[in-house]
């Protein structure tokens, strides 16, 4: 199951792993919304990446710091540094390839 990543846990939920995957989204997103499963899927079957979700509205700090403009944005993090970024939806398959996992 995948994380809600805020202030207090970012660093050691993110940062602080070898590889990370976040889901920026918002409550109020339908595309957020359609990915959501698609992130606990993985989640579920990937153990050797830290995923979490960071809500924009709740965390804007974050959202900020990253650059996030548009949602749902997802970051994959390799020790720490953006390594690949995908925005919006799309199948399952092609996010992990986007992404490189």
């Amino acid at each position: 199951m995948s994380k809600i990543l805020n202030n207090e846990n970012f660093q050691s939920e993110v940062l602080d792993k070898s590889i990370a995957l976040v889901d920026f989204y918002a409550d109020w997103c339908g595309p957020c919304k359609m990915i959501a499963p698609i992130i606990e899927e993985i989640a579920n079957e990937r153990s050797d990446v830290s995923i979490g979700k960071v809500n924009v509205d709740e965390s804007v700090g974050i959202a900020m710091e990253y650059n996030v403009v548009s949602i749902p944005t997802m970051i994959i993090f390799k020790d720490g540094k953006e390594a690949s970024r995908t925005i919006g939806y799309m199948p399952k398959e092609e996010l992990l390839s986007e992404l490189g996992l």
